[in-house]
């Protein structure tokens, strides 16, 4: 697939995808009504749907579509229906990302394929680090907006020639976390009795950056300090996209790490200096991310993030 694509090329691949996938879909999957995008650790949520029928498509079977290199990305298209109604989904278990070197067309390429299937609403989840001081790991944030620091310089996906077809040219974004949606998951959170337990539910704002590194601690102070409440590698451009085709958002962020904000020991702090290289390797690693961390986090959370989001989908199509 080019790295590249022109506008007309863009909806040209986007609907030849959508195309190939519905010839290998049942009737009943034909048109998902909702999709789910499943972040780093999460793709358990593909258990949300029932038994029969699903269909699984591996991303390198279909064409145009990027593949994720990512560990605890399986890289599927997963089919099937869920809830009393039989609602039919797609989830994507698994994302291209930026910083994995594709560009933000191929980052945005399944939200465009799953708009041309028919989807309404997209539930995209991700792993995040917390910046807000009042979140733990394994807490759970309903998005309710973001900061999109690469878009500020012209790293973004509606960048070039207008996509009629999905949307205007000035989209707007004050609106693009439903307010109906978040309702929907405070409610849906109660009714679970999900907050009687110790993880908990908040609403914040996300932090898009590049990535693949973590951020420095004076780059968590920056965020922080501009109003960010998590920051992660993803779901932004998603997002982004979604709303210029016209479709409802709902989005999470598991907390998988506190991001450390503090700075760091200056090399003359008088209570370093007797320290071993293994001491100050320890002293300056506290707080540091790794991804297994965030894998583990969200195989933990798992349970919890799939009823939740049963519930809301059941909610909503009840």
């Amino acid at each position: 697939m080019e790295d590249t694509l022109s506008a007309p090329n863009a909806y040209v691949r986007a609907a030849e995808t959508a195309q190939y996938v519905r010839s290998q879909l049942p009737e009943a999957l034909q048109n998902p009504k909702v999709a789910i995008v499943c972040g780093s650790g999460l793709g358990g949520l593909a258990d949300t749907i029932e038994a029969e029928p699903k269909v699984e498509l591996a991303y390198g079977s279909i064409p145009n579509f990027p593949r994720s290199t990512v560990q605890g990305h399986a890289g599927k298209f997963v089919f099937g229906q869920i809830g009393p109604q039989k609602t039919p989904v797609a989830l994507l278990v698994g994302r291209a990302h930026f910083y994995e070197g594709h560009t933000m067309d191929l980052v945005t390429f399944a939200t465009r394929v799953c708009k041309l299937l028919g989807v309404e609403t997209m539930i995209v989840t991700n792993a995040a680090g917390g910046l807000n001081q009042n979140y733990h790991v394994g807490d759970i944030v309903c998005l309710n907006d973001h900061l999109f620091m690469a878009g500020f310089v012209g790293v973004h996906p509606l960048r070039g020639p207008n996509i009629d077809e999905f949307g205007v040219r000035f989209p707007p974004l004050s609106d693009a976390y439903d307010l109906d949606l978040r309702r929907r998951t405070h409610q849906a959170w109660v009714k679970l009795g999900l907050d009687k337990q110790q993880r908990r539910l908040h609403e914040g704002v996300y932090a898009f950056v590049a990535g693949p590194t973590y951020e420095t601690r004076a780059e968590c102070r920056m965020l922080s300090m501009l109003g960010a409440d998590v920051v992660g590698m993803s779901t932004v451009p998603e997002i982004v996209v979604a709303r210029h085709a016209g479709m409802r958002i709902l989005a999470f962020s598991l907390v998988t790490n506190v991001a450390v904000l503090e700075a760091g020991s200056r090399g003359d702090d008088p209570e370093i200096q007797s320290m071993s290289h293994g001491e100050l390797t320890e002293h300056l690693s506290k707080g540091k991310a790794n991804h297994e961390e965030v894998l583990l986090a969200g195989r933990e959370a798992a349970n919890d993030m799939q009823a939740l989001v049963k519930q809301i989908l059941v909610s909503l199509y009840e």
